[in-house]
């Protein structure tokens, strides 16, 4: 993997209610992946950008959702979501890396 790669497949963490709660129970991290990132190459990317072990990766394909723009139907651009499990010991701290 070259060194753009990582930052092309973790596009953004997903901060909400059900993904703290997730990661406070099953060291479970959430992030915004690019739509064409396989398993393998989100879980070595997070290993490489946050220097923490992962156990398991999950994926899940969301649907963009039908909107209306006053008389005019649109919709919104599909994208992916990664579920991380770190191992036993391991965390990312977000707020951290915001100071440094």
């Amino acid at each position: 993997m070259n060194r753009e790669r990582p930052y092309q497949i973790i596009l953004k963490p997903i901060v909400s209610e059900k993904t703290t709660v997730a990661a406070d129970k099953h060291r479970q991290i959430t992030f915004q992946v690019a739509p064409d990132a396989s398993k393998a190459e989100i879980k070595q990317a997070v290993e490489q950008l946050f220097e923490v072990k992962v156990e398991k990766v999950q994926v899940a394909n969301m649907r963009g959702k039908i909107k209306r723009f006053g008389r005019t139907p649109g919709k919104r651009s599909n994208w992916k979501k990664a579920y991380v499990r770190l191992q036993e010991g391991h965390d990312i701290d977000f707020l951290g890396m915001a100071s440094a």
